[in-house]
Protein backbone atom coordinates (compact mmCIF):
# COMPACT_ATOMS: atom_id res chain seq x y z
CA UNK A 1 0.00 0.00 0.00
CA UNK A 2 1.38 3.47 -1.22
CA UNK A 3 1.29 5.97 2.04
CA UNK A 4 1.87 9.82 1.31
CA UNK A 5 2.72 12.10 4.38
CA UNK A 6 3.54 16.12 3.60
CA UNK A 7 6.05 17.47 5.52
CA UNK A 8 5.25 21.05 7.32
CA UNK A 9 7.21 23.12 4.26
CA UNK A 10 5.75 21.16 1.89
CA UNK A 11 8.07 18.19 0.80
CA UNK A 12 6.75 15.29 0.29
CA UNK A 13 7.41 11.94 1.22
CA UNK A 14 5.66 8.54 -0.25
CA UNK A 15 6.28 4.93 0.70
CA UNK A 16 5.30 1.72 -0.14
CA UNK A 17 6.45 -1.19 2.23
CA UNK A 18 7.42 -4.29 0.62
CA UNK A 19 8.41 -6.38 3.85
CA UNK A 20 9.64 -9.76 2.49
CA UNK A 21 12.06 -8.17 0.21
CA UNK A 22 15.78 -7.04 1.71
CA UNK A 23 16.35 -4.09 -0.46
CA UNK A 24 15.01 -0.33 -0.34
CA UNK A 25 14.87 2.20 -3.04
CA UNK A 26 14.85 5.61 -2.38
CA UNK A 27 14.71 8.44 -4.75
CA UNK A 28 14.78 12.36 -4.79
CA UNK A 29 12.29 13.08 -7.36
CA UNK A 30 12.02 17.23 -8.68
CA UNK A 31 9.39 18.68 -10.91
CA UNK A 32 12.37 20.43 -13.35
CA UNK A 33 12.89 18.88 -15.99
CA UNK A 34 14.12 20.35 -19.63
CA UNK A 35 10.99 21.71 -20.82
CA UNK A 36 11.01 24.42 -18.08
CA UNK A 37 14.07 25.76 -19.59
CA UNK A 38 14.53 29.09 -20.56
CA UNK A 39 16.10 28.67 -24.20
CA UNK A 40 19.80 30.21 -23.41
CA UNK A 41 19.80 27.82 -20.26
CA UNK A 42 18.61 24.57 -22.10
CA UNK A 43 20.98 21.41 -21.05
CA UNK A 44 21.09 23.01 -16.95
CA UNK A 45 18.86 20.45 -15.75
CA UNK A 46 20.83 17.71 -16.59
CA UNK A 47 24.16 19.63 -16.37
CA UNK A 48 22.79 20.33 -12.42
CA UNK A 49 22.64 16.42 -12.08
CA UNK A 50 25.81 15.45 -13.45
CA UNK A 51 27.33 18.42 -10.67
CA UNK A 52 25.23 17.33 -7.38
CA UNK A 53 27.77 14.29 -7.90
CA UNK A 54 30.87 16.26 -7.76
CA UNK A 55 30.90 16.97 -4.21
CA UNK A 56 30.11 18.21 -1.05
CA UNK A 57 31.11 20.41 1.74
CA UNK A 58 32.04 16.78 3.57
CA UNK A 59 32.58 14.81 0.57
CA UNK A 60 34.53 14.36 -2.73
CA UNK A 61 33.04 12.70 -5.90
CA UNK A 62 35.53 9.72 -4.58
CA UNK A 63 33.96 9.42 -1.28
CA UNK A 64 30.04 9.50 -2.48
CA UNK A 65 31.39 6.74 -5.32
CA UNK A 66 33.36 5.04 -2.33
CA UNK A 67 30.75 5.17 0.17
CA UNK A 68 28.54 3.37 -1.76
CA UNK A 69 30.45 0.71 -3.87
CA UNK A 70 31.42 -0.29 0.22
CA UNK A 71 28.03 -1.50 0.86
CA UNK A 72 27.30 -2.64 -2.55
CA UNK A 73 24.85 -0.31 -2.99
CA UNK A 74 23.81 1.74 -6.21
CA UNK A 75 23.46 5.33 -7.02
CA UNK A 76 22.28 7.03 -9.98
CA UNK A 77 20.38 9.92 -11.56
CA UNK A 78 18.43 11.22 -14.75
CA UNK A 79 17.14 14.07 -16.23
CA UNK A 80 13.68 14.11 -18.17
CA UNK A 81 11.66 17.02 -19.98
CA UNK A 82 10.08 17.06 -16.88
CA UNK A 83 11.68 16.00 -14.41
CA UNK A 84 15.09 14.74 -12.05
CA UNK A 85 15.59 11.79 -10.28
CA UNK A 86 18.15 11.46 -7.83
CA UNK A 87 18.25 7.76 -6.52
CA UNK A 88 19.97 5.05 -4.73
CA UNK A 89 19.38 0.95 -3.90
CA UNK A 90 21.25 -0.50 -1.32
CA UNK A 91 20.32 -3.19 1.73
CA UNK A 92 17.77 -2.24 3.76
CA UNK A 93 19.92 -1.68 6.88
CA UNK A 94 21.73 0.70 4.61
CA UNK A 95 18.77 2.87 4.10
CA UNK A 96 19.28 5.56 6.44
CA UNK A 97 23.16 6.03 5.42
CA UNK A 98 21.84 6.30 1.37
CA UNK A 99 19.43 8.94 2.41
CA UNK A 100 22.30 11.22 4.06
CA UNK A 101 24.27 10.88 1.53
CA UNK A 102 21.57 11.84 -1.01
CA UNK A 103 20.51 14.68 1.04
CA UNK A 104 24.07 15.75 1.21
CA UNK A 105 24.78 16.05 -1.92
CA UNK A 106 20.79 17.53 -2.71
CA UNK A 107 21.77 20.37 -0.12
CA UNK A 108 25.25 20.79 0.19
CA UNK A 109 27.02 20.54 -3.15
CA UNK A 110 29.52 23.07 -3.69
CA UNK A 111 30.10 23.30 -7.34
CA UNK A 112 33.67 23.50 -7.47
CA UNK A 113 34.94 25.85 -10.54
CA UNK A 114 37.65 23.05 -11.47
CA UNK A 115 35.17 20.52 -10.94
CA UNK A 116 32.49 22.40 -12.83
CA UNK A 117 35.18 22.61 -15.73
CA UNK A 118 35.66 18.78 -15.77
CA UNK A 119 31.96 17.87 -15.77
CA UNK A 120 31.28 20.50 -18.51
CA UNK A 121 33.69 18.08 -20.86
CA UNK A 122 32.18 15.22 -19.74
CA UNK A 123 28.57 16.28 -21.30
CA UNK A 124 30.29 17.96 -23.88
CA UNK A 125 31.68 14.24 -25.17
CA UNK A 126 27.86 13.25 -24.35
CA UNK A 127 26.95 15.57 -26.66
CA UNK A 128 28.88 14.70 -29.12
CA UNK A 129 28.45 10.63 -28.70
CA UNK A 130 24.97 11.80 -29.65
CA UNK A 131 25.49 13.66 -32.51
CA UNK A 132 27.78 10.60 -33.31
CA UNK A 133 24.80 8.06 -33.34
CA UNK A 134 22.16 8.40 -35.80
CA UNK A 135 20.18 6.25 -34.10
CA UNK A 136 19.94 9.00 -30.69
CA UNK A 137 20.45 12.20 -33.30
CA UNK A 138 17.39 11.51 -35.77
CA UNK A 139 14.94 11.63 -32.76
CA UNK A 140 16.48 14.33 -31.07
CA UNK A 141 16.14 16.34 -34.52
CA UNK A 142 12.21 14.88 -34.75
CA UNK A 143 11.59 16.65 -31.61
CA UNK A 144 12.69 20.12 -32.49
CA UNK A 145 10.36 19.46 -35.96
CA UNK A 146 8.02 18.70 -33.65
CA UNK A 147 7.75 21.87 -31.49
CA UNK A 148 10.74 24.20 -32.98
CA UNK A 149 9.04 27.03 -30.94
CA UNK A 150 8.99 25.19 -27.33
CA UNK A 151 11.66 24.23 -24.99
CA UNK A 152 9.42 21.00 -25.15
CA UNK A 153 11.40 20.68 -28.46
CA UNK A 154 14.91 21.42 -27.10
CA UNK A 155 17.60 18.18 -26.30
CA UNK A 156 17.61 17.32 -22.55
CA UNK A 157 21.38 17.62 -22.88
CA UNK A 158 21.75 20.92 -24.30
CA UNK A 159 24.38 22.11 -26.78
CA UNK A 160 27.84 23.11 -26.72
CA UNK A 161 26.75 26.99 -26.62
CA UNK A 162 24.39 26.74 -23.85
CA UNK A 163 27.07 24.50 -22.22
CA UNK A 164 29.83 26.79 -22.25
CA UNK A 165 27.90 29.67 -20.43
CA UNK A 166 26.85 27.69 -17.18
CA UNK A 167 28.92 28.61 -14.04
CA UNK A 168 28.19 27.68 -10.29
CA UNK A 169 26.03 31.25 -10.19
CA UNK A 170 23.92 29.97 -13.06
CA UNK A 171 23.53 26.44 -11.22
CA UNK A 172 22.63 28.20 -7.76
CA UNK A 173 19.65 30.95 -9.33
CA UNK A 174 18.23 27.85 -11.47
CA UNK A 175 18.44 25.33 -8.30
CA UNK A 176 16.68 28.59 -6.49
CA UNK A 177 13.98 28.59 -8.98
CA UNK A 178 12.94 25.16 -9.20
CA UNK A 179 14.15 23.14 -6.37
CA UNK A 180 11.61 23.99 -3.78
CA UNK A 181 9.79 21.76 -1.26
CA UNK A 182 6.11 21.69 -2.66
CA UNK A 183 8.29 20.57 -6.19
CA UNK A 184 9.61 17.72 -4.22
CA UNK A 185 8.71 13.99 -3.66
CA UNK A 186 10.86 11.63 -1.79
CA UNK A 187 9.81 8.06 -3.07
CA UNK A 188 10.90 5.17 -1.10
CA UNK A 189 10.04 1.59 -1.42
CA UNK A 190 10.85 -1.69 0.15
CA UNK A 191 11.87 -3.13 3.65
CA UNK A 192 10.92 0.18 5.02
CA UNK A 193 11.20 1.12 8.89
CA UNK A 194 9.39 3.71 10.88
CA UNK A 195 13.14 5.35 11.64
CA UNK A 196 14.10 5.43 7.99
CA UNK A 197 10.84 7.22 7.26
CA UNK A 198 11.68 9.83 10.15
CA UNK A 199 15.03 10.20 9.34
CA UNK A 200 13.96 11.57 5.59
CA UNK A 201 11.37 13.84 7.05
CA UNK A 202 14.23 15.14 9.74
CA UNK A 203 16.33 15.54 6.56
CA UNK A 204 14.07 17.29 4.53
CA UNK A 205 11.91 19.10 6.56
CA UNK A 206 14.33 22.43 7.07
CA UNK A 207 13.90 23.03 3.30
CA UNK A 208 12.83 26.65 3.00
CA UNK A 209 11.05 27.71 -0.54
CA UNK A 210 13.07 31.23 -1.77
CA UNK A 211 11.08 33.97 -2.48
CA UNK A 212 12.75 33.27 -6.09
CA UNK A 213 11.07 30.38 -6.78
CA UNK A 214 8.78 29.74 -9.70
CA UNK A 215 5.75 27.89 -10.23
CA UNK A 216 5.84 25.54 -13.37
CA UNK A 217 3.44 26.22 -15.79
CA UNK A 218 2.63 23.78 -19.07
CA UNK A 219 2.77 25.84 -22.42
CA UNK A 220 0.67 23.54 -24.24
CA UNK A 221 2.59 23.37 -27.50
CA UNK A 222 1.13 22.81 -31.07
CA UNK A 223 2.43 19.87 -32.85
CA UNK A 224 4.23 21.14 -36.16
CA UNK A 225 4.97 19.00 -39.57
CA UNK A 226 8.03 19.07 -41.34
CA UNK A 227 10.50 17.46 -42.81
CA UNK A 228 14.27 17.36 -41.48
CA UNK A 229 16.71 15.94 -43.79
CA UNK A 230 20.81 15.35 -42.66
CA UNK A 231 22.85 13.67 -45.29
CA UNK A 232 25.63 11.47 -43.66
CA UNK A 233 28.53 9.38 -44.81
CA UNK A 234 26.93 6.24 -42.76
CA UNK A 235 26.32 2.68 -43.40
CA UNK A 236 22.34 2.61 -42.55
CA UNK A 237 19.37 5.20 -43.06
CA UNK A 238 17.51 6.21 -40.11
CA UNK A 239 14.31 7.26 -40.24
CA UNK A 240 11.72 8.73 -37.91
CA UNK A 241 7.84 9.61 -38.23
CA UNK A 242 5.96 11.57 -35.48
CA UNK A 243 2.30 11.90 -34.99
CA UNK A 244 0.54 14.21 -32.32
CA UNK A 245 -0.39 11.80 -29.48
CA UNK A 246 -1.59 12.69 -25.98
CA UNK A 247 -1.18 13.56 -22.49
CA UNK A 248 -0.49 11.10 -19.07
CA UNK A 249 -4.10 13.01 -18.21
CA UNK A 250 -5.92 12.55 -21.34
CA UNK A 251 -9.16 10.47 -21.42
CA UNK A 252 -7.40 8.44 -24.60
CA UNK A 253 -4.16 7.65 -22.96
CA UNK A 254 -4.95 4.10 -22.52
CA UNK A 255 -6.50 3.96 -25.76
CA UNK A 256 -3.33 5.30 -27.46
CA UNK A 257 -1.07 2.78 -25.82
CA UNK A 258 -3.16 0.23 -26.89
CA UNK A 259 -3.04 1.14 -30.42
CA UNK A 260 0.54 2.05 -30.15
CA UNK A 261 1.10 -1.29 -28.90
CA UNK A 262 -0.90 -2.90 -32.11
CA UNK A 263 1.03 -0.70 -34.55
CA UNK A 264 4.93 -0.97 -33.72
CA UNK A 265 4.99 -1.99 -29.81
CA UNK A 266 6.04 -5.27 -29.81
CA UNK A 267 6.91 -8.47 -31.71
CA UNK A 268 3.65 -9.38 -33.11
CA UNK A 269 2.83 -5.78 -34.29
CA UNK A 270 1.73 -4.34 -37.54
CA UNK A 271 5.25 -2.60 -38.66
CA UNK A 272 7.80 -5.29 -37.01
CA UNK A 273 5.97 -8.57 -39.11
CA UNK A 274 5.32 -6.80 -42.27
CA UNK A 275 8.67 -4.69 -42.40
CA UNK A 276 10.99 -6.81 -40.31
CA UNK A 277 8.98 -10.25 -40.47
CA UNK A 278 7.75 -10.71 -44.26
CA UNK A 279 9.57 -8.46 -46.35
CA UNK A 280 13.08 -8.74 -44.32
CA UNK A 281 13.68 -4.70 -44.58
CA UNK A 282 15.08 -3.64 -41.39
CA UNK A 283 16.50 -5.35 -38.33
CA UNK A 284 15.27 -2.40 -36.19
CA UNK A 285 11.36 -1.40 -36.89
CA UNK A 286 8.96 -0.11 -33.82
CA UNK A 287 6.82 2.97 -32.43
CA UNK A 288 6.39 4.00 -28.87
CA UNK A 289 4.26 6.86 -27.46
CA UNK A 290 5.65 9.76 -25.59
CA UNK A 291 3.31 11.54 -23.02
CA UNK A 292 3.63 13.99 -20.96
CA UNK A 293 1.09 16.64 -18.88
CA UNK A 294 -0.18 18.42 -22.14
CA UNK A 295 0.75 16.48 -25.20
CA UNK A 296 2.37 13.56 -26.44
CA UNK A 297 3.61 12.05 -29.75
CA UNK A 298 3.14 8.46 -31.76
CA UNK A 299 6.67 7.63 -32.58
CA UNK A 300 8.02 5.41 -35.52
CA UNK A 301 11.37 4.56 -36.07
CA UNK A 302 13.59 2.07 -38.54
CA UNK A 303 16.83 2.02 -40.22
CA UNK A 304 18.40 -0.16 -42.88
CA UNK A 305 21.07 0.01 -45.40
CA UNK A 306 21.27 2.79 -47.60
CA UNK A 307 20.33 1.06 -50.80
CA UNK A 308 17.18 -0.49 -48.93
CA UNK A 309 15.94 2.58 -47.93
CA UNK A 310 13.57 3.82 -50.35
CA UNK A 311 11.76 0.46 -50.09
CA UNK A 312 11.77 0.86 -46.30
CA UNK A 313 9.94 4.55 -46.37
CA UNK A 314 7.58 2.91 -48.65
CA UNK A 315 6.73 0.00 -46.89
CA UNK A 316 6.09 1.54 -43.74
CA UNK A 317 3.70 4.39 -45.38
CA UNK A 318 1.97 1.49 -47.41
CA UNK A 319 1.48 -0.30 -43.34
CA UNK A 320 0.09 2.78 -42.28
CA UNK A 321 -2.26 3.28 -45.08
CA UNK A 322 -3.42 -0.01 -44.72
CA UNK A 323 -4.03 -0.13 -40.73
CA UNK A 324 -5.94 3.42 -40.95
CA UNK A 325 -8.22 2.30 -44.02
CA UNK A 326 -8.59 -1.38 -42.79
CA UNK A 327 -8.18 -0.77 -38.84
CA UNK A 328 -7.26 -3.26 -36.59
CA UNK A 329 -9.18 -6.49 -35.38
CA UNK A 330 -10.80 -7.42 -32.33
CA UNK A 331 -8.01 -10.14 -31.96
CA UNK A 332 -5.23 -7.66 -32.03
CA UNK A 333 -7.17 -5.28 -29.34
CA UNK A 334 -7.13 -8.58 -27.06
CA UNK A 335 -3.72 -9.48 -27.43
CA UNK A 336 -2.02 -5.59 -27.12
CA UNK A 337 -4.06 -5.58 -23.54
CA UNK A 338 -2.69 -8.94 -22.40
CA UNK A 339 0.54 -8.30 -23.09
CA UNK A 340 0.20 -4.76 -21.66
CA UNK A 341 -1.17 -5.89 -18.72
CA UNK A 342 1.58 -8.45 -18.29
CA UNK A 343 4.76 -6.32 -18.89
CA UNK A 344 3.25 -3.44 -16.80
CA UNK A 345 2.77 -5.76 -13.65
CA UNK A 346 6.39 -7.43 -14.13
CA UNK A 347 7.37 -3.68 -14.54
CA UNK A 348 6.64 -3.41 -10.90
CA UNK A 349 8.53 -6.49 -9.44
CA UNK A 350 11.59 -4.32 -8.11
CA UNK A 351 11.91 -2.17 -5.77
CA UNK A 352 13.45 0.62 -7.87
CA UNK A 353 11.05 0.03 -10.09
CA UNK A 354 8.36 0.92 -7.35
CA UNK A 355 9.82 3.82 -6.24
CA UNK A 356 9.53 5.22 -9.22
CA UNK A 357 6.25 4.47 -10.54
CA UNK A 358 5.20 6.00 -7.23
CA UNK A 359 7.08 9.10 -7.33
CA UNK A 360 6.08 10.03 -10.85
CA UNK A 361 2.50 9.49 -9.78
CA UNK A 362 2.98 11.88 -7.13
CA UNK A 363 4.97 14.59 -8.75
CA UNK A 364 2.34 14.65 -12.03
CA UNK A 365 -0.88 13.11 -10.61
CA UNK A 366 -1.01 13.76 -7.54
CA UNK A 367 -2.57 10.52 -6.38
CA UNK A 368 -1.73 6.71 -6.90
CA UNK A 369 -3.93 4.55 -8.78
CA UNK A 370 -3.88 1.19 -8.07
CA UNK A 371 -2.70 -1.53 -10.24
CA UNK A 372 -6.06 -3.22 -10.45
CA UNK A 373 -7.26 -0.43 -11.05
CA UNK A 374 -4.47 0.14 -14.28
CA UNK A 375 -5.59 -3.37 -15.15
CA UNK A 376 -9.12 -2.53 -15.46
CA UNK A 377 -8.79 0.79 -17.35
CA UNK A 378 -6.77 -1.43 -20.04
CA UNK A 379 -9.43 -3.94 -19.84
CA UNK A 380 -11.82 -1.08 -20.97
CA UNK A 381 -10.34 -0.06 -24.46
CA UNK A 382 -12.22 -1.10 -26.83
CA UNK A 383 -11.81 -1.88 -31.02
CA UNK A 384 -14.05 1.19 -31.67
CA UNK A 385 -11.95 3.37 -29.40
CA UNK A 386 -9.20 2.12 -30.81
CA UNK A 387 -9.40 2.87 -34.23
CA UNK A 388 -11.42 5.74 -34.18
CA UNK A 389 -7.81 7.47 -32.23
CA UNK A 390 -5.84 5.52 -35.07
CA UNK A 391 -7.79 7.29 -37.76
CA UNK A 392 -7.57 10.69 -35.97
CA UNK A 393 -3.29 10.04 -35.24
CA UNK A 394 -2.76 9.28 -38.76
CA UNK A 395 -5.25 11.60 -40.69
CA UNK A 396 -3.23 14.35 -39.86
CA UNK A 397 0.47 15.56 -41.54
CA UNK A 398 3.37 13.52 -39.45
CA UNK A 399 6.86 15.47 -38.48
CA UNK A 400 9.58 13.32 -40.18
CA UNK A 401 13.72 13.22 -39.54
CA UNK A 402 15.83 11.31 -42.03
CA UNK A 403 19.97 10.66 -41.52
CA UNK A 404 21.39 8.91 -44.13
CA UNK A 405 23.66 8.53 -47.50
CA UNK A 406 21.37 10.65 -50.18
CA UNK A 407 17.95 10.66 -48.04
CA UNK A 408 15.57 13.57 -49.26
Amino acid sequence: MVSVYTCQNGVRIVSEAIPHVRSVSVGIWVGAGSRFEEREENGITHFIEHMLFKGTKTRTARVIAEEFDRIGGEINAFTTKENTCYYAKVLYHHGEMAVSILADMFFNSIFDPIELEKERQVVLEEILMSEDAPDDDVHEQLWQVMYPKDALGLPILGSSKTLEAFTADTIRNYMTKHYYPENIVISVAGNITTDLLLHIEKLFSHFERSPEAVEQTLTYPIFHSGRFVKNRDVEQSHIAIAYPGVGVKDEDYFNFIVMNNILGGNMSSRLFQEIREDKGLAYTIFSYHSSYMDVGSLTIYGSTNNQQYPLLQQSIDETLMNIRREGVTETEVFNAKGQLKGSFVLSLEGTNSRMSHNGRNELIHGKHISMDEIIAEIEQVSLINVNQLLDETLSTQPAIALIGQNVK
